[in-house]
């Protein structure tokens, strides 16, 4: 794991959010995009060389939905960026750590993730984030 390359917030509504992190940061969001196979809607916005990802449920199903009933609004995962996703994946399983999808899938921001749950974090989702290359 390299850095950590964004933390995702929950939100119950994006464009409400969008214009409250818009005041707090001073700028807006750099890219707005929607995950449909996971039922999202999401937002980025870069606070110095930090980024934060805002993600609205488009689906009931979704697992942001399940997380917005279950918590609320919120800090729903920390990201990080890796070199290679699934070495990383390998080796993290080696540790006993418990993937929640081995085959690592396209995200937002261009990137292929996969996650850690959360019982074998501390109760903290992990997003392992690799940048995918252009052929």
């Amino acid at each position: 794991m390299k850095k950590i390359e964004h933390i995702g917030i929950a939100v119950k509504n994006l464009e409400t959010s969008n214009l409250l992190f818009e005041k707090l940061f001073g700028n807006p969001p750099y890219k707005e995009e929607e995950v449909v196979s996971e039922g999202v809607k999401t937002s980025f916005f870069m606070n110095g060389p930090n980024k934060i990802e805002l993600l609205e449920a488009t689906n009931p199903e979704s697992p942001i939905a399940k997380f917005l009933e279950k918590k609320g609004e919120g800090i729903h995962h920390i990201a990080f960026d890796v070199e290679n996703i699934v070495d990383e994946i390998a080796r993290l399983k080696k540790e006993g750590f418990i993937i929640l999808n081995e085959i690592p899938k396209k995200g937002a921001d261009n990137k292929l993730v996969a996650f850690l749950h959360p019982k074998s974090t501390n109760g903290v989702l992990i997003e392992l984030c690799q940048e995918i290359q252009e052929k």
